[in-house]
């Protein structure tokens, strides 16, 4: 109890960290959000032929934006600053997430949801610029352990939300999105351009042209960031996208059973966070070995199983590998980009992170056509963690780049 009070009274810049943790929800929200409406929404425009997969295509349409506009997102983000973009990109958030509450059209809906992906884009790369650029390395281990042990709860939150909003009209889960305006007021209100440990602003930094000369670009450190993002996306993403088919395999075919047998191990998402900030002082080699590992030997597990309760076993390591998976990787990657080129270094994160997603379910049934069942194609998923994870256990361990004092 001593030790939770000393972590609280240790929080800095509190009215910030909240409202980037809240901010930073946004784009999973708009994801998440959509999934209890999707037969309201198919129902509404039955009409249309094509409603079955436009549908669908609509709900997934931000994620194609975010990772084909990030890496621009980050140019911007070190070009013109961190402040005005986050404020801008989150008032364009409200007001075309909105927007589809007041349309009758599926190509205009699918249009705002493109342009919701852009403001997404923007939130996600500056919101993860900021938590390196607000605090030192103890500081962000902190704020990215709140902001994984808070997931869970939003996202049970929002799901709730959204059903019931969409049981009274079949747009009405367009009005949650509104929720962006109150946090667009929080940002106006506490939100600063970070500075350099020198005084200087990214605008600074910008015209006088220090950029160049100073710091330049680190690609190898970027390129090195972009793969295993990429990877650890697309395994990330396996038990959320195809987890039902593995399910299936062991017997278990009604999705309400499904569901039970899922929501206990979920919550172990929770003990992954928890082990990622008690893994504090360890080094982000570590750190993301035993992330790898965790989500590997879970994976296989699955593959494994002969029934629903090896699965069951196995989906808790998997979970809990799970948990630790966003803010380890965040916190990686922060470390190794100097503040001039932090936003276009978290742009490309953004990408690589979103590249996984959309490529995971492809990759998935191209090991189940190869290995012929879906358990099969998680325990191929499994090994690649598993090999992922000892290879960065044996790799050198690459220079971080030191943490600065952010000033007002």
């Amino acid at each position: 109890m001593r030790s939770l009070i000393d972590f609280f009274r240790r929080l800095s810049l509190v009215p910030q960290g909240i409202t980037i943790v809240v901010a930073g929800f946004l784009p999973i929200f708009a994801i998440v959000s959509m999934f209890p409406a999707i037969p309201a929404i198919i129902d509404h425009f039955a009409g249309d032929p094509d409603a079955r997969w436009k549908v669908p295509m609509m709900v997934s349409a931000p994620g194609l934006t975010i990772a084909l506009i990030a890496p621009f997102a980050g140019f911007f983000v070190d070009r013109f600053g961190r402040r005005p973009l986050l404020i801008g990109a989150t008032l364009l958030y409200g007001i075309v997430g909105t927007a589809p509450f007041f349309l009758d059209s599926l190509n205009a809906l699918i249009a705002c949801r493109l342009l919701l992906g852009l403001a997404e884009a923007a939130i996600l790369t500056i919101v993860n610029t900021l938590i390196a650029d607000y605090w030192d390395d103890r500081g962000r281990k902190d704020w990215l352990f709140l902001q994984g042990i808070c997931g869970p709860f939003f996202a049970s939150g929002v799901i709730l939300m959204s059903g019931a909003a969409s049981s009274v009209r079949w747009n009405g889960i367009f009005l949650v999105y509104a929720v962006a305006f109150p946090i667009f007021i929080a940002m106006i209100a506490w939100l600063f351009e970070p500075r350099r440990a020198d005084g200087a602003t990214i605008a600074d930094i910008a015209q006088k042209k220090e950029m160049a000369q100073r710091t330049p670009f680190p690609i190898a450190s970027v390129a090195l960031i972009g793969g295993v993002t990429l990877v650890a996306s697309a395994l990330y993403y396996v038990f959320i996208i195809s987890g039902s088919l593995a399910w299936r395999e062991v017997g278990i075919m009604d999705p309400a059973r499904i569901g039970q047998l899922t929501a206990i191990p979920s919550l172990f998402v929770m003990l992954g966070a928890v082990i990622f900030r008690l893994m504090g002082n360890m080094s982000h080699q570590v750190k993301l070995a035993t992330f790898f590992g965790l989500l590997g030997v879970g994976l296989a597990g699955i593959g494994l199983a002969p029934d629903w309760r090896w699965l069951t076993a196995a989906l808790i390591v998997q979970q809990t590998g799970a948990g630790m998976a966003v803010a380890t990787i965040i916190l990686w990657a922060q470390s190794m980009l100097p503040f001039e080129h932090r936003g276009r270094g978290m742009g490309v994160w953004t990408a690589c992170f979103f590249f996984g997603q959309f490529s995971s379910p492809w990759a998935v049934h191209q090991a189940e056509t190869i290995v012929g069942t879906m358990q099969g194609a998680f325990l191929a998923a499994g090994l690649i963690g598993i090999i992922a994870a000892i290879l960065i256990g044996l790799a050198r361990t690459p220079r971080a780049v030191p943490s600065i004092a952010p000033a007002e």
